[in-house]
C-alpha cells in the first residue's frame, strides 16, 4: 500500500531520538577530551581537526542530499495529484459521447469513484482502512472500464467515442497505478541509518574538542543539536508528507473539487 512503508520510519520518534543520541554523544566526547587533556595535555590536535573537518563535510552533504531528494519527490507526488484530478475530470466530461440512456450509470460509479479516491488518503494514517478504500477504487475501475466501453458500441454512442474515452479511461487508471508506485520511492532505510550513525560521530567530535573549555557553552550545544534535529524531523515530513508534518492536503482539494463538478 502506498504509506504503508511510512511505519517504518516515525519523524518525531526518529529526531527525538537523534536529539537524545547527539546529547549524549557531546557529554561523552567532552570526556574523553577531558580525560585526553589529563594525560597529554601539550599533545598537538591538529589531526583530530582534520579528521573532525572531514566528518562534519560528509555530514553537511549527507543533509543536503537528503534534504534535496526529499523536496524534489514532495514536488512529484504533488504533480500526481494535479494529474489525477485532470484525468479524471477529463474522462467524465467524454462520458457525453456516450448514449443518454447509458450516461447516468457512469456517472454515478464515477462519483463513487472520485469519492474512493479521496478515501484512500483521508484514512492514512490507517493503513488497513486505506487498503479497504484502495480494493474499493479498483473494483470501481473495472466496472466503469467495462460499462464505458459496451457503451461506446451502443446505438447512439458518437462515432469517436471509443476513441476519445477509452484512452481518457485508461489514463484515468493508470495515474492511480503511478501514485500507488511514487509513494513506494523513498531512500532505502540504511541512509538513514548512515545519516544517524555521521550525525552521534559529528556530536562525539564536537564534544571531545569542547575538553579545553572549563565549562560548557550550552548556547553552542544545544543551537547544534537543536538545529540538527529539526532539520532531520523536516526532511523526514517531506520523504513521508502523508503522516509527517507536512501535508498533501492542499492539493487533494483539486480531487475534491473535481468531485463536486460532477453534476
Amino acid at each position: 500500500m502506498t504509506e504503508q512503508v511510512d511505519r517504518l520510519i516515525s519523524a518525531p520518534l526518529f529526531a527525538a531520538s537523534w536529539l537524545v543520541g547527539m546529547l549524549l554523544l557531546m557529554e561523552v566526547g567532552r570526556r574523553l577530551g577531558i580525560r585526553r587533556l589529563a594525560r597529554a595535555p601539550d599533545k598537538d590536535l591538529g589531526g583530530l581537526d582534520t579528521t573532525a573537518g572531514a566528518v562534519f563535510g560528509l555530514f553537511g552533504l549527507l543533509i543536503a542530499f537528503a534534504f534535496s531528494g526529499a523536496t524534489s519527490r514532495l514536488d512529484a507526488r504533488r504533480q500526481l495529484v494535479v494529474e489525477e484530478a485532470n484525468a479524471i475530470g477529463t474522462a467524465y466530461l467524454r462520458l457525453d459521447l456516450l448514449p443518454v440512456e447509458a450516461r447516468p450509470a457512469l456517472r454515478g460509479l464515477f462519483r463513487d469513484y472520485a469519492d474512493s479516491r479521496l478515501a484512500v488518503y483521508r484514512k492514512l494514517p490507517d493503513v488497513d482502512a486505506a487498503l479497504a478504500a484502495l480494493g474499493r477504487c479498483q473494483e470501481l475501475q473495472g466496472e466503469i472500464w467495462s460499462r464505458a466501453v459496451a457503451a461506446t458500441l451502443e446505438p447512439g454512442a458518437h462515432p469517436d467515442a471509443g476513441k476519445l474515452l477509452v484512452p481518457a479511461l485508461n489514463s484515468m487508471i493508470d495515474i492511480t497505478t503511478t501514485r500507488t508506485a511514487a509513494a513506494f520511492i523513498h531512500p532505502p532505510n540504511v541512509i538513514y541509518a548512515l545519516l544517524f550513525a555521521v550525525g552521534l560521530g559529528c556530536a562525539l567530535l564536537a564534544g571531545f574538542r569542547t575538553a579545553g573549555s572549563t565549562s560548557r557553552s550550552w548556547l553552542h550545544i544545544l543551537g547544534f543539536t537543536l538545529i540538527s534535529g529539526i532539520t532531520i524531523y523536516l526532511i523526514i515530513g517531506l520523504e513521508y508528507p502523508r503522516l509527517g508534518v507536512l501535508h498533501l492536503d492542499t492539493f487533494d482539494q483539486l480531487l475534491v473539487e473535481a468531485r463536486q463538478n460532477m453534476k
